[in-house]
């Protein structure tokens, strides 16, 4: 039985994206696993399509399906929820620089059936020790299981309601951004629904993991931000 649609999408960091496939198939909870690969290099192809002949994923070249260049979040999301709404499944994006425990999908969809006021439900991100990292920070003191926030999630591991997906299309997402947490967080509330963050399901986030060029912000913010500026990525 299948418990929801979840979706990686892949620019090369391939030695994390494998432990993001793996630990997703690990899961107890079996959902249909779907990895869009945005234009990797051809090593990072080769490896993805080697891992799943062993994994039991769905792999997608995006290169097969338009000539835009990466990052295509949107062109992800659009056919995700084409998908998840086919299926009358939820929708999870679990990031390729994210690694999930065998119960967290479990306790997410849980929860989701729990609070039917619920848009997105998000994991809280840990580091190898435990302790509450990027982009989670702004809830390191909170104590309570769960908690019901207005302030944006991260997609590092988030479900989306069916609910939400059957209210909002993402065909009327902005083509003049590349990442949609900040604006699909702040839509869910805009129709009436609640954003909650699960303080008692971590999961393991290699911070930019899937997109190694960010690190550059913190080595070298003139070169991230003339780059960013010049090649007009990273748009929130």
């Amino acid at each position: 039985m299948l418990h929801a649609i979840a979706i990686t999408p892949v620019k090369d960091s391939i030695e994390t994206t494998l432990e993001t496939i793996i630990a997703i198939a690990d899961s107890d909870y079996k959902v249909h696993h779907i990895v869009y690969n945005d234009f990797s290099s051809i090593d990072s192809k080769k490896a993805l399509i080697e891992a799943s002949k062993k994994y039991p994923f769905e792999l997608i070249h995006l290169e097969d399906i338009t000539d835009q260049p990466s990052p295509n979040y949107k062109l992800v999301l659009q056919n995700a929820q084409e998908r998840a709404l086919k299926e009358n499944l939820p929708l999870i994006v679990i990031e390729s620089d994210v690694q999930v425990k065998k119960d967290t999908i479990q306790k997410m969809i849980d929860f989701n059936k729990k609070q039917e006021d619920s848009g997105l439900v998000g994991a809280v991100t840990v580091d190898h020790k435990g302790v509450v990292n990027f982009p989670y920070l702004k809830f390191k003191d909170e104590t309570a299981s769960f908690l019901d926030t207005k302030r944006s999630l991260s997609f590092c591991c988030t479900l989306m309601n069916s609910k939400f997906l059957e209210t909002y299309s993402f065909q009327d997402l902005n083509n003049n951004k590349d990442w949609f947490d900040v604006f699909i967080s702040g839509k869910t509330i805009e129709l009436g629904f609640k954003n909650y963050i699960l303080m008692d399901t971590p999961v393991l986030h290699q911070p930019h993991g899937s997109r190694p060029w960010k690190h550059l912000k913190y080595t070298n913010p003139i070169k991230y931000y003339f780059l960013k500026l010049i090649n007009k990525r990273d748009r929130i």
